[in-house]
């Protein structure tokens, strides 16, 4: 769903990420989470909003599933997205971070990203 070029950005991440500019590049982003712990999980409680812009929409959702050893989870999402000739140019990626991180079991390893 992401254009050619593009620019993903998660203005909430405790590890200062970069800007992700490219569907190259967002892949690879994407890619890293099977390095991870396997969880099952799916967009659920989805709002869209609308803007006056009328590229630019508002996505509010939370990711729901289970970890590997059962355990329920959900984490709160907003994507402001600015979708063109039906591709995503732009989208800013606002996480609950904590929520993420304790549902891959990744607690302390934020903690010490944010002592850092």
């Amino acid at each position: 769903m992401y254009a050619d070029q593009t620019c993903v950005e998660h203005p909430f991440a405790p590890h200062g990420d970069k800007p992700l500019r490219t569907r190259e590049e967002l892949r690879e982003h994407f890619s890293a989470g099977k390095r991870m712990p396997p969880l099952r999980q799916e967009p659920a409680n989805i709002t869209v909003h609308e803007t006056t812009d009328p590229e630019v929409i508002i996505g509010e959702f939370e990711y729901r599933g289970t970890t590997e050893n059962g355990t329920s989870f959900q984490v709160p999402c907003i994507f402001v997205l600015r979708v063109r000739d039906g591709k995503i140019v732009a989208s800013r990626d606002y996480i609950d971070h904590i929520s993420s991180a304790r549902r891959r079991g990744a607690l302390d390893e934020l903690i010490d990203t944010i002592r850092t």
